[in-house]
């Protein structure tokens, strides 16, 4: 089987595509105005083969200060995507790696002050062929959609001077072809985004209002998005969810996921 340590880390920029980006030399600098460290970081070369190409050994150094010139003159903090690691996907055949697809390249940064900050966990699971969708999947999000994500998971972005951080938003999303799930309960709403990635379902943006959590909202959700991706052909489907977020993993471990790697951000001082 390939053995393809890069493949949640392009499957996850692909799903979640920042509209602005600058590919040197197979890394890649990604830009959405702050919003998302996702969309507003550095990915390193896909794989140990491809960074030795691209950077030799030792040059760790100079692709740091490129990248940190890049953006600070787009006035944005540098950061840098570190991982995935994968633990053994059945099907895929990823082989165990260590975080980090450049030798060296979490050490530099570590040295250099960087933060370590949100730990995340790939979690994979098989698409149940039964399935029951709770509602309808929208092919674009709507204004009550952005708002419920907004509140519970992105107000924390500010907006920028000519762009406000929701149109940020909108534009990563819909950036690909996506599904939109949207169920109201009786004390608030819950939503999420799918991605049909050829066999691979990404599921985003799952969020459910407060008042309205504990009542099976977010299963719902979730099962929507199963269903909706199971009629476009994906077999799995995978999410990230930060290691502190229990509520969610266990949610995610009821609905069989299993945890299939880990990554992390560097957070430039």
């Amino acid at each position: 089987m390939d053995q393809d340590s890069g493949l949640f880390d392009r499957l996850v920029d692909q799903a979640w595509p920042a509209p602005g980006r600058v590919t040197a030399d197979g890394w890649i600098y990604r830009h959405a105005g702050g919003v998302t460290k996702r969309a507003n970081s550095v990915l390193p070369p896909a794989d140990s083969v491809d960074s030795a190409r691209a950077d030799p050994a030792g040059d760790v150094d100079s692709a740091v200060e490129r990248a940190e010139k890049f953006y600070a003159g787009l006035g944005l903090r540098c950061v840098f995507s570190i991982g995935v690691s994968s633990v053994g996907v059945p099907s895929v055949g990823v082989s165990s790696v260590g975080p980090g697809a450049v030798n060296g390249l979490d050490a530099e940064l570590d040295s250099r002050g960087y933060r370590m900050v949100d730990p995340t966990l790939i979690m994979t699971a098989p698409l149940p062929r039964d399935a029951v969708p709770a509602g309808e999947v929208a092919p674009e999000p709507s204004e009550r959609w952005l708002r419920t994500w907004w509140r519970v998971d992105g107000g924390r972005h500010r907006d920028d001077d000519e762009t406000p951080a929701m149109e940020w938003a909108r534009r990563i999303m819909t950036g690909v072809p996506a599904g939109y799930a949207h169920l109201e309960g009786d004390t608030g709403a819950g939503v999420g985004r799918g991605v049909v990635q050829g066999r691979w379902l990404g599921v985003y943006c799952m969020a459910v209002e407060p008042r309205a959590r504990r009542r099976g909202l977010g299963r719902s959700v979730l099962r929507t998005l199963f269903a909706w991706g199971r009629e476009r052909g994906a077999e799995r489907a995978y999410l990230a969810v930060t290691e502190p977020n229990v509520g969610a993993r266990t949610l995610y471990e009821r609905e069989g996921f299993t945890v299939a790697g880990r990554y992390h951000y560097r957070v430039a001082p």
